[in-house]
């Protein structure tokens, strides 16, 4: 855990630390070496995405929707199939909800959950996990074994994904690819450092 001292932090729109992925843009805003409460994230996911269902044991998440719609589940359904988590429905009625600007989905510890971009165009979420810095360094370690090569990937991502406590119930599907944006819109996507 990192010391904290009185000073807070302010950013501009596009400001932290980005990361690439082929499926995902990344910004890292507030890290655990800011806060003990969690780590926050801005996510932009292209049309067709879906992060697949999955479980944590130990995190816990927030997510909010800042722009365009999403598919989100957090519930434990009747059945966990393979296949289309859209489908899963809980013993008390629980749905899959679509969300848009403004949707928020609470993720406790040991709950499945999902979000998916139904399209057509890139989604863009507030993401948070807790504690700080496990999905910080679950994805330093993603994107530098992304960037390696595809030789042995699907097993070196399964025991990265099993390292920070990542039960994939359902596969990832990383969707489209993302365009190119810049400018200093809040909606553009920027890539590279504070």
């Amino acid at each position: 855990m990192g010391v904290f001292g009185s000073a807070g932090t302010v950013l501009r729109p596009g400001d932290g630390n980005s990361l690439s992925i082929p499926a995902l843009q990344i910004t890292l805003k507030i890290s655990g070496e800011r806060s003990q409460a969690g780590s926050l994230f801005e996510i932009v996911a292209p049309a067709g995405f879906d992060v697949g269902a999955h479980v944590h044991s130990r995190s816990e998440e927030f997510f909010y929707v800042l722009d365009g719609e999403v598919d989100l589940l957090a519930f434990e359904p009747t059945a966990r199939t393979a296949g289309n988590w859209q489908a899963w429905r809980s013993a008390g009625g629980d749905q899959v909800l679509r969300g848009g600007p403004g949707a928020m989905m609470h993720v406790p510890a040991g709950c499945p959950h999902a979000f998916a971009n139904p399209g057509p165009a890139p989604v863009r979420l507030l993401f948070q996990s807790s504690p700080p810095p496990d999905h910080e360094r679950y994805f330093e370690e993603l994107v530098d074994l992304l960037a390696a090569g595809p030789e042995g990937r699907p097993e070196a991502i399964a025991a990265l994904r099993e390292r920070y406590d990542i039960h994939q119930l359902t596969p990832l599907i990383p969707g489209d690819p993302l365009p190119e944006v810049t400018g200093d819109h809040p909606s553009a996507v920027h890539l590279g450092s504070e």
